[in-house]
């Protein structure tokens, strides 16, 4: 028996490949299948089933092209919206052979109603891992408020009482020895608490998961569940009906965003179609120099995360503008979560746009040190992106918190005719911030490089946990 976990940290989001005897499963793809295809042929596997743990709300996941491509079964738990395409729906403790080891359906309603768990019963009849979804995470539980968008009467209230129900009645009878593989760790926006720890046993999840204390009530779960939330990402409605009814093939969406324009084409399909221009680099890159109105959510970080986040309609044509040879992982990465509409890329990257002559756009930005000075000497405008939480256990005395997930909201306490200094953790979220607020006409924001970190390591900033109330600067 093969077990392995596939993790994808962009996405905080694991996958997992089981095999025995020449037959494999795998559980929650991720949408670009040929990983899958080409691990299950290294070892002379044929894929029989796909276990889906419920419909995904941050990623679209690869069960319908990887049933297509290999045959295999697509399994649902009890669903009360029927899928698009031809899936088995199972009972609660329904099992599946998998050669000589077997697949136990759990059905655990609560994070959605679908929502099930898959427990492995190896050889010899010893269950020996739970395969969680988004049903128990490490250190946490998943949010119950992602389904009522879909099925209007689900209130996050009703969800999570439901989720109540799972975990006593069908996850804390289960034994301690039991490995938990959940479908997302830290980073993920599908849980308030998660662990960056990506597996561990039942066991010391009973001891340490404070929403598997035996001793809560219904009423105290349910308060801890809904306390803190925060609105989910823009995309997640969108990415859970495609979960649904299906999607276009990702070798389609490839074959049309595989688009290579040169500067003078790109300029015209720029003026043309109106779409968002993506540009993928790092911020300091960015900085330095980037095609006017583009808009900075750089590839070495959470980017499927945060262009759902800052572009939540999923249909809006992109240029992209990357470093040379990433534009296939960018294409990928957007497609992960359902934005299938790239209308082609700036082929040469930047150079090639300098060198023909178009006019390029600058950010300017100061170093901790050189803020440091001036925050001596003047009164100066500081804008904290970070999340609220974030702001609440550590900033900067004086900084205004304008958090980068509700830029649309953050921006109306900025006055476009005053400077101000950006920052968030370390530069990542600041730049993208600006640039946002650049392209609306905001062009007296300078980049804080280094974010928080840098300017806490000067020890030149008051720094405070005092929650000061929101305000116009």
């Amino acid at each position: 028996m093969v077990v392995e976990q596939i993790y994808t940290g962009c996405l905080a989001q694991g996958a997992y490949y089981i095999e025995s005897e020449g037959e494999a499963a795998v559980i929650d793809p991720l949408r670009e299948v040929h990983p899958y295809i080409e691990r299950a042929s290294k070892s002379g596997a044929r894929i029989k089933y796909v276990f889906e743990t419920h419909y995904h709300a941050d990623f679209v996941s690869g069960h319908v092209d990887l049933s297509k491509k290999t045959g295999a079964k697509i399994v649902l738990g009890p669903v009360l919206i029927e899928p698009g395409y031809d899936a088995y729906i199972a009972k609660d403790g329904e099992e599946f052979q998998l050669g000589k080891v077997k697949i136990r359906l759990i059905h655990t309603p609560g994070h959605t109603m679908e929502s099930s768990c898959y427990l492995l019963i190896d050889e010899n009849g010893k269950e020996t891992a739970l395969f969680t979804g988004d049903t128990l995470f490490i250190g946490d539980v998943g949010r119950p408020d992602l389904a009522q968008k879909v099925v209007e009467d689900l209130t996050p209230e009703k969800l999570a009482s439901h989720l109540y129900d799972s975990i006593h009645k069908k996850i804390l009878p289960l034994p301690d020895h039991l490995i938990v593989y959940p479908a997302h760790g830290a980073g993920s926006p599908c849980g308030k608490k998660m662990s960056k720890e990506t597996s561990d046993t039942l066991g010391n999840q009973k001891k340490t998961n404070y929403a598997l204390d035996p001793k809560l009530t219904r009423e105290q779960f349910i308060a801890k569940l809904l306390e803190g939330l925060t609105p989910p990402p823009g995309y997640f409605p969108a990415n859970v009906l495609m979960n649904v009814k299906g999607y276009e093939s990702i070798d389609n969406v490839f074959e049309k965003a595989k688009r290579a324009l040169d500067p003078k084409e790109f300029e015209i399909v720029a003026t043309e179609t109106r779409p968002v221009i993506l540009d993928t680099r790092s911020a300091d890159d960015f900085a330095k120099g980037h095609v006017p109105n583009s808009i900075n959510i750089g590839l070495d970080g959470s980017f499927a995360i945060w262009v759902g986040t800052l572009i939540p309609d999923v249909t809006t044509p992109l240029l992209l503008v990357c470093d040379q040879g990433r534009e296939e992982e960018a294409i990928t990465r957007l497609a992960r979560v359902g934005f299938d509409n790239v209308v082609g890329y700036l082929k040469g990257g930047i150079e090639a746009w300098k060198n023909a002559g178009f006019e390029i756009d600058t950010v300017e930005q100061v170093t901790a040190e050189e803020l440091a000075e001036l925050y001596a000497k003047e009164d100066i405008n500081i804008v904290d992106v970070r999340k609220n939480s974030e702001y609440n256990s550590e900033h900067v005395v004086e900084a205004m918190v304008a958090p980068l997930d509700y830029i649309n909201d953050s921006m109306k306490l900025l006055n476009p005719e005053k400077k101000y200094y950006v920052h968030c953790a370390g530069g990542y979220r600041s730049m993208a911030f600006i640039s946002i607020l650049k392209s609306r006409g905001y062009d007296k924001l300078v980049n804080v490089i280094g974010g928080f970190k840098a300017m806490k390591e000067t020890g030149k900033f008051r720094v405070t946990d005092y929650v000061c109330p929101t305000t116009e600067l």
